[in-house]
């Protein structure tokens, strides 16, 4: 955990949004935010502000997934991996290897592919140029709301500690839709009751709604987190059976 953070902090102050110096336009972090766009809308599925439109006057509703957004992502993924670790060790090693691989992948692409998330598309250049960048290209308006700073949460990217250890443009993958779907498929063999099962398999669609109608992220980060969790279950899964063959062949 504390080597992630260190690569995450590295990519943050050299290429996310704390690198750049006062007054600067996050020019790259804005193109590819445009080149998503026009890959979605291509594929017809850029619905990301139509869907957020629909529940843009219910104040507590979006307060609900602002909190939703910033707490269940960690209390929940690591819940799964205690749980694992008490209930099934040997599926553990497998999953926390799973878990590490598709983290380190997500942190190659922040790194490769900073990314402006919806929510910061109409800002305008005093927080982070989105709406000077619109202007000079001619694109947009893109009518998305910032939802954590108009309705509240838990916290704001804008309060000290969290604006100095957040990376605003790591949105592509999206962690939470690979740590959601992993935290579902690492517990289903260990669930044989439907309620638990429906709830395991209610967190990730719940968490793809969340991502959307907090401007968070777009459709296709959430595609780009679920090719890292298959990425991750491949080469975790390999790890596991070599350590595994190893060990049988030196006790051997």
């Amino acid at each position: 955990m504390a080597a992630f953070y260190a690569v995450y902090s590295f990519t943050r102050n050299t290429f996310g949004s704390a690198h750049l110096a006062d007054g600067e336009l996050p020019e790259q972090a804005f193109d590819h935010a445009m080149r998503v766009i026009r890959i979605e809308r291509f594929f017809h599925i850029f619905q990301e502000q139509r869907i957020q439109s629909w529940f843009l006057d219910w104040h507590l509703f979006l307060r609900f997934w602002n909190i939703y957004y910033g707490s269940l992502h960690f209390i929940v993924t690591l819940g799964v991996f205690v749980y694992l670790y008490v209930r099934s060790p040997a599926r553990f090693t497998q999953w926390r290897n799973v878990s590490g691989f598709t983290t380190a992948l997500a942190l190659v692409g922040f790194s490769l592919f900073p990314l402006m998330p919806p929510r910061l598309l109409d800002q305008p250049a005093s927080r982070f140029g989105g709406y000077e960048l619109q202007v000079r290209e001619g694109t947009g308006p893109f009518h998305f709301v910032d939802t954590l700073e108009r309705d509240g949460g838990l916290w704001s990217f804008d309060s000290g500690a969290f604006k100095d250890i957040s990376n605003q443009y790591a949105a592509m993958p999206s962690l939470h839709i690979g740590w959601s779907m992993w935290c579902a498929c690492a517990l289903w063999p260990l669930l044989r009751k439907r309620w638990a099962r429906f709830l395991l398999v209610l967190y990730p669609l719940a968490t793809l709604f969340c991502i959307v109608v907090t401007a968070n992220h777009y459709f296709l980060d959430a595609v780009g987190g679920l090719v890292c969790l298959g990425l991750g279950y491949v080469l975790g899964t390999a790890l596991d059976r070599w350590w595994r063959n190893r060990t049988s062949a030196v006790a051997a």
